[in-house]
């Protein structure tokens, strides 16, 4: 009995490990801004407005924008969720939305074989990071 637990300790913690390396070599998106722009009009903001690529199979942490996310698809597939919303599956021309108190649980290229790409407008307080992850 004793070894039949050990065994199930160690084959956990071997797949586990396998588990943790797979996502830790998984590709990372591509982010490149595109321009900041203080907004004069409301002062301490700023729009941000980036360009992802999501390589064949690459995926988000678990993050948050702490900012209005408007995501406009350009090319590829993508899947995005928030906390307690359902996963959407957009493709190109389609948009998603994420609110300042939004936690992104899921983003990611929906292909394991073609590259993604879309455009990001953020509006934040001026000078706060784009993106904070979660735990």
């Amino acid at each position: 009995m004793f070894r039949s637990k050990r065994f199930l300790a160690t084959l956990m913690l071997v797949a586990g490990t396998s588990a943790a390396k797979a996502q830790a070599t998984a590709p990372e998106a591509i982010v490149t801004p595109v321009m900041t722009k203080p907004l004069d009009d409301y002062p301490g903001k700023e729009e941000t407005m980036l360009v992802v690529e999501y390589p064949p199979g690459a995926q988000d942490p678990v993050h948050r924008h702490h900012a209005h996310g408007f995501i406009y698809v350009l090319e590829g597939s993508i899947v995005m969720q928030v906390k307690g919303g359902k996963a959407v599956t957009l493709t190109p021309g389609q948009t998603f939305y994420e609110g300042p108190n939004d936690i992104h649980t899921v983003g990611r290229n929906a292909s394991q074989t073609k590259p993604a790409k879309f455009l990001v407008l953020l509006l934040k307080d001026k000078g706060a990071p784009v993106l904070v992850t979660e735990k």
